[in-house]
């Protein structure tokens, strides 16, 4: 069921379907909420399963010319609060995963878990926020385009992008449909983000982290650095996968994922 909650003179969109213990999924920037649709469905026969449109993409509005993950953060409990849910595990895939680490310092007493889903808990450094202006100078030209052409197919692996053509124009599709404005905002927001490191350390609540061997985002060393910051953490390595885990290895996905929350029980 699509629902849409007002947040702040916006509205923001959600999915929600199923019953029991609450899954709620944060997609990443280019995406939304329809990123999940066939991953998370798997869940839903045993759990509420809550797909959220971040602010600035899918249905859901902008706030301002800045999307600060604080502020994503805070949407998401929102929905929760909306929901009357008190309680919740939370994945976010890469800039949602920025969003998660707010969430975590922020709501803490709220989450039975979380996972970092091809995301990282450090803030940009210099390459990463010259990219950043670089994507927003493309958009104030008009150029999204470009960023989709090149950004979609990058977060796949080399490898599977034939045998996943079709899964790559629907992300491209997806990633469209988002505004300008939201986007530069949510980039701005990214560049602008703290380092969540010291949160990521601490071992409650419990973390899993998702990586695959293959992503040409986040190189091996940084995940690497990710399991020495938190030793506690479940841990998935994908090895066939990219950025897109939950599309290109689903099945190996969804049955850790099991693992994790049975661990949480």
């Amino acid at each position: 069921m699509k629902k849409f909650l007002d947040y702040k003179e916006i509205k923001i969109s959600y999915l929600i379907e199923g019953e029991g213990e609450t899954l709620v999924f944060l997609h990443g920037y280019l995406e939304a909420k329809e990123i999940w649709k066939d991953f998370s469905r798997r869940f839903s026969s045993s759990y509420k399963v809550i797909c959220i449109d971040l602010p600035g993409h899918g249905e859901s509005g902008v706030l301002g010319d800045i999307h600060e993950m604080d502020e994503m953060a805070s949407a998401t409990a929102a929905v929760l609060q909306n929901e009357n849910i008190d309680f919740c595990v939370l994945f976010g895939h890469s800039m949602g995963g920025y969003a998660v680490m707010s969430f975590v310092e922020n709501y803490p007493e709220s989450l039975k878990g979380y996972c970092l889903f091809h995301s990282t808990c450090f803030a940009d450094n210099e390459e990463k926020k010259d990219m950043r202006d670089r994507e927003m100078a493309l958009l104030m030209c008009g150029k999204k385009n470009q960023i989709i052409h090149t950004n979609i197919p990058k977060g796949f692996a080399d490898s599977n992008l034939d045998s996943m053509d079709e899964e790559v124009q629907r992300v491209k599709k997806i990633a469209m449909a988002s505004s300008d404005a939201g986007t530069i905002a949510l980039l701005r927001g990214m560049k602008e983000r703290k380092d969540h490191s010291a949160a990521l350390s601490k071992p409650t609540p419990p973390a899993l982290l998702i990586w695959g061997k293959r992503d040409n985002y986040i190189p091996e060393e940084v995940f690497n650095k990710l399991v020495a910051i938190a030793p506690h953490a479940s841990i998935i390595v994908l090895q066939n996968s990219g950025h897109m885990g939950f599309i290109e290895e689903a099945d190996c996905v969804y049955s850790g994922i099991l693992n994790f929350l049975d661990y949480l029980k």
